[in-house]
């Protein structure tokens, strides 16, 4: 037995080791990487893909918080001209560090279940910089991110990041494709950053701050969850119905409703 099979899963981490041979094939088969890519892998692990990234020959960066893989991974891949290894914590790496050009990185990832949705957004804050990005969540995250208006899975999540993505849910990830096996099923979804955003808003934090009031009592209507931001008679300005609940709007709905608001003088602050 080698050294790196004996690291064992830390639950802090919400670590879940993948370890599937035909999974790993399906998801490097799905990134297709090639030796002009520009590649970042978020909490590597024990390097389940990490080989196969750099067996592209394309420039691998790597980032690990937990210092009792760090030795793992250089014993394992430090040799590798195409390697470069950061020990930090992926929520608060700076990506433009990485020099990357614009619309180059592609960012892949077994993302622990706690991080998964505060990482996204942060990387959707450099989304400029961003081909693409292939993680392995939680199914009913995948569920989410993918999915459209007027069913349950519709919310926060999905809107803001189809703002920025075009959202494909790949294929599912059973338990026990990983080593210790989660308690829930997990996927693969592909987040492509638009070149051109299809419904742009005027001001994306009154986007965010019109979508986290809709949907912070998504039972109730408009009219009723966005009556500190905007009146009746505004949100039909917006061309929207004020007795709709917010799971029955669509992105480009949304974004009227802000646009509405960034013409409205000033609601107070939260």
């Amino acid at each position: 037995m080698t050294e790196h099979y004996q690291h064992r899963a830390r639950k802090r981490f919400g670590q879940n080791f993948l370890h599937d041979a035909g999974v790993i094939d399906r998801i490097l088969r799905s990134i297709h990487a090639k030796s002009s890519d520009r590649l970042l892998e978020i909490g590597p692990g024990q390097g389940a893909l990490t080989q196969g990234l750099l067996n592209s020959g394309g420039q691998l960066d790597v980032v690990e918080l937990d210092k009792d893989l760090i030795p793992i991974l250089n014993q394992q891949f430090a040799g590798m001209p195409n390697f470069n290894l950061h020990q930090g914590d992926a929520l608060k790496f700076d990506f433009t560090s990485l020099n990357a050009a614009p619309n180059s990185l592609r960012v892949v990832g077994n993302l622990p279940y706690n991080i998964s949705t505060p990482l996204i957004f942060h990387l959707l804050n450099n989304a400029g910089i961003i081909r693409d990005m292939h993680f392995m969540l939680q199914k009913e995250v995948v569920e989410r991110l993918a999915a459209g208006p007027g069913g349950g899975d519709w919310g926060r999540l999905s809107i803001m990041v189809q703002y920025h993505c075009r959202v494909e849910h790949l294929f599912n990830v059973g338990p026990g494709a990983f080593n210790p096996p989660p308690k829930v099923d997990s996927a693969i979804v592909r987040l492509v950053p638009h070149a051109v955003l299809p419904h742009p808003a005027k001001d994306h934090k009154l986007l965010e701050r019109v979508v986290r009031e809709a949907f912070n009592q998504r039972r109730k209507t408009l009219r009723n969850t966005l009556k500190a931001l905007l009146s009746n008679a505004e949100i039909e300005a917006a061309g929207v119905d004020g007795s709709l609940r917010p799971e029955q709007l669509d992105l480009a709905a949304f974004v009227r409703l802000a646009d509405q608001l960034a013409i409205q003088p000033t609601p107070a602050a939260e």
